[in-house]
């Protein structure tokens, strides 16, 4: 299964840093019997790992050379490829940077890795024959993608950012058969890229007669791309003792791991 992690976003929220808001320091892992500080990205990679990713690709943009740097060919066992997007075009466009790697057959899943959310093995509830959303309560969904369900638990609509969200559950990351993947991208271009959210791209894909899935699996999520997220943060990870997993990114096991991938692809 392929994780794709967006992660060309200028991040002009939590500035100035010098460095990648990816790598952001939040809480700290075991590296080899040793505790270290841990990049906030390293949070969605260890879920993406527990959920049955067996390979990600980061969406960087030009300027983002230190997450390859910070990461090289991968992590644990698991190897990692690079795209990149030329310029910050929204979230569907970094997604679909991927999509030349993804087999049709193939199950990938998307997270945002300037997020923190609980609990970690919550990727592995989502469905990998259509199109499922992990879902977060939240108390402010104005902020984020809200999403209704019905009574089954299928995706009704999602509300992008919206003042009057008639949810508060968002999502928080999604799955899919890579298939779908491709049905997305297509629409995308048919829609002459004008989404930048996935939340429009799926509306419009729900009106076509496509299915989602929306499962209230998560318990806790924190957005830490501002200062007020990143003490949220914290104060999350020290709350769930979360700073101890063991997720470890030895120099043995990145050696193990293929080569690191890096492709400039333009949007077909």
């Amino acid at each position: 299964m392929w994780g794709i992690i967006p992660a060309a976003g200028r991040g002009s929220r939590i500035q100035p840093l010098a460095f990648s808001k990816e790598l952001l320091p939040v809480g700290s892992r075991i590296d080899s019997g040793t505790e270290r500080p841990c990049a906030v990205s390293e949070y969605l990679v260890e879920r993406m790992i527990l959920g049955g990713a067996t390979k990600i690709c980061f969406v960087i943009s030009p300027g983002k050379s230190d997450i390859l740097s910070y990461y090289g060919s991968g992590y644990d066992t698991v190897a990692f490829a690079y795209m990149v997007q030329p310029q910050a075009s929204g979230l569907c466009d970094a997604v679909f940077r991927a999509a030349p790697l993804i087999a049709p057959d193939e199950p990938v899943v998307v997270g945002l890795p300037d997020t923190v959310w609980l609990p970690k093995g919550a990727l592995a509830q989502l469905r990998g024959d259509q199109l499922s959303f992990l879902l977060f309560p939240v108390a402010q969904p104005q902020f984020f993608d809200a999403v209704l369900l019905d009574d089954t638990n299928a995706v009704r609509e999602i509300q992008v950012k919206q003042a009057d969200a008639a949810s508060h559950w968002i999502w928080g990351a999604f799955k899919m058969p890579g298939h779908i993947l491709h049905e997305l991208h297509r629409l995308w271009r048919q829609r002459q890229y004008r989404d930048q959210y996935i939340g429009t791209l799926v509306n419009a894909y729900l009106a076509q007669g496509g299915r989602a899935t929306g499962v209230k699996a998560g318990t806790a999520y924190v957005d830490v791309g501002t200062v007020h997220g990143y003490r949220a943060a914290i104060r999350l990870l020290d709350a769930a003792h979360d700073e101890g997993w063991h997720c470890v990114r030895s120099p043995a096991a990145v050696a193990r791991s293929a080569p690191a991938v890096l492709a400039d692809t333009e949007t077909q």
